[in-house]
């Protein structure tokens, strides 16, 4: 069994397939203010239901982040199925939102998924109301962010393939023993868009 969100997010994976520091004396009258570029924003969203067993998945790897040291700009955050809290919360300008979550592809059960979808948010009568609070999949909530009148630069999805998603508690196995290597590449995204932000920045 699939959830809705799951769907979506298969359906998109489916598809897949800044200015220098002020030199010395350039602050005297009449000449150009520069301005040092603005530090990049990346939201790390853990997405899914606990009650769900692997679809908790996302929520498990944004609890292991916790107290884990992030590059400058990075925020991570437990959105379980609030769906608007998500959009809501990037309206604060970030430029990459990571979403972790599970995704049924048909693979072994724990196999890690990382892809980065376009972003394409259809006409405002197809999408979903604002009023669905508990909307999850991706084009879900960029239609509420679209909705809002915010916009994302990047999404990347950190996906892992469920053992299964039936009422009960806790992961699987194979998905719990894959959350390690879900961290990692969390990590490397992050830091990734981190440095290549600072390397854009000093160009």
């Amino acid at each position: 069994m699939t959830t809705p969100g799951q769907e979506a997010m298969a359906t998109l994976l489916e598809a897949a397939q800044g200015l220098p520091a002020p030199e010395p004396g350039d602050e005297s009258i009449g000449a150009p203010t520069k301005t040092r570029p603005r530090q990049p924003k990346t939201l790390v969203a853990g997405i899914g239901n606990i009650f769900l067993g692997d679809d908790g998945f996302g929520v498990e790897v944004v609890r292991r982040l916790e107290g884990v040291p992030m590059p400058e700009g990075v925020k991570v955050t437990d959105f379980g199925i609030r769906g608007i809290h998500l959009a809501y919360e990037l309206m604060n300008e970030y430029d990459t939102l990571v979403l972790v979550d599970a995704l049924p592809r048909g693979e072994a059960p724990g196999t890690i998924t990382l892809f980065e979808p376009e972003i394409e948010i259809g006409p405002e009568e197809a999408r979903t109301p604002m009023m669905d609070a508990h909307g999850m999949d991706p084009a879900t909530v960029l239609g509420m962010l679209a909705d809002l009148g915010g916009k994302i630069d990047r999404v990347v999805i950190v996906g892992c393939e469920p053992a299964t998603v039936e009422e009960q508690m806790g992961l699987s196995g194979p998905v719990a023993a894959a959350v390690d290597e879900a961290l990692e590449l969390v990590m490397r995204v992050v830091t990734e868009a981190s440095t290549y932000a600072r390397e854009e920045g000093s160009s």
